[in-house]
């Protein structure tokens, strides 16, 4: 899997941009806010309908535009995919695939696989469980459709379950159809939780191995699935916190509210671990979902690192350089030091200043 072009116009900080990628190691390099993340930002846009930094559509478009357009040409197992996102101010976005209207923005799912590394991810073990959860549902959508779909139906109904929570509390009446809703979402709920513990057990069969070698074999990481039902099932959880549910007006239980637990020699890490085993469980917790994606996908993820070098000691970077030899990998960074000059054979170098992408090698 390679991204091989990549167009943009009145993209974030761009006017107009044509980019043709090696198969290989592409690094952008600039000085801060100079468009550098912009550009791995728009890639991500064009594998998953969504910004890595959680921004809305309107707030892509350069501003002083109406609207923006991204095109992308990508190969997978030797058959070429154009992707087209016209993004908008004032309507949804409109995607194509090969000059071939989508319905759905789920339906690109899958077209390409992306891992996006920036330094906000070496976090993931120290912030809430919400950004967690959002790392195993961005993932699990981009390998399994049938789980996006479950997903978005069980969103569907959280939302119109509190809803129904909050409607009732001037209208009684409407409790009494609290069951049929109960019923969705258990069934999603359900589906969604095994999926995930399946998406749990193949990501430890690679992590041990990957934070063993990271920490010189002196730590063990196993990573665990954490319900917010405890150990009942969902149904017997939801009954039990209907009451609840209804005077707090909100679903308090269900795989919306659950949490991953991360490991070390019994010691939940989330909690009681420093900063510095934290940091390497999170390395860990992403060189292993390259590897997963290999496995599920039989072919290479798309590789984006957003100056998250410049965070890792000499050993991790070692480490995560030596593992991403066969993935094509687009890096950014503020200099080509001697550090990436040396471990490299750097196939392509940009410059970025001020939205201006220039082609040094």
């Amino acid at each position: 899997m390679k991204i091989k072009q990549l167009k943009l116009k009145n993209y974030r900080n761009y006017d107009l941009l044509d980019l043709e990628f090696d198969s290989s190691t592409n690094i952008f390099y600039g000085d801060n806010a100079q468009g550098k993340t912009n550009i791995l930002e728009s890639i991500y846009l064009c594998g998953t309908t969504k910004s890595h930094r959680g921004t809305k559509d309107r707030d892509l478009i350069k501003f002083g535009k109406e609207e923006s357009h991204i095109e992308a040409v990508v190969e997978k197992n030797e058959v070429p995919f154009k992707i087209d996102i016209h993004l908008k101010k004032d309507s949804p976005k409109g995607i194509a695939i090969n000059k071939m209207p989508i319905r759905k923005a789920s339906e690109l799912f899958g077209v390409i696989n992306i891992v996006f590394f920036s330094p906000e991810d070496l976090n993931i073990i120290k912030n809430g469980p919400s950004e967690r959860r959002r790392f195993i549902d961005l993932e699990l959508a981009q390998l399994d459709k049938v789980y996006l779909s479950d997903l978005s139906n069980y969103n569907r109904i959280v939302n119109q379950r509190n809803k129904l929570l909050k409607d009732a509390y001037n209208r009684q009446e409407l409790l009494e159809t609290l069951d049929v809703w109960d019923i969705q979402l258990c069934h999603y709920g359900n589906k969604i939780i095994d999926r995930r513990n399946l998406f749990i057990y193949q990501l430890n069969q690679i992590v041990e191995k990957v934070h063993e070698h990271l920490t010189g074999k002196k730590e063990k990481l196993y990573i665990s699935y954490e319900p917010s039902n405890g150990k009942m099932n969902l149904e017997q959880a939801i009954k039990r916190n209907r009451e609840r549910d209804i005077r707090m007006k909100s679903t308090s239980v269900g795989p919306h509210r659950d949490d991953i637990c991360f490991m070390t020699d019994e010691i939940d890490i989330r909690k009681f671990g420093s900063q510095g085993q934290q940091r390497t469980a999170a390395l860990s917790l992403k060189l292993s979902e390259i590897e997963l994606v290999k496995q599920v996908t039989k072919d290479m993820p798309i590789l984006l690192l957003d100056d998250v070098l410049s965070e890792l000691d000499q050993h991790r970077q070692n480490y995560l350089l030596d593992s991403i030899c066969d993935v094509q990998t687009l890096i950014t960074c503020t200099g080509v030091d001697d550090f990436v000059n040396k471990r490299f054979s750097i196939n392509k170098i940009f410059h970025v200043e001020k939205g201006n992408v220039t082609k040094e090698n």
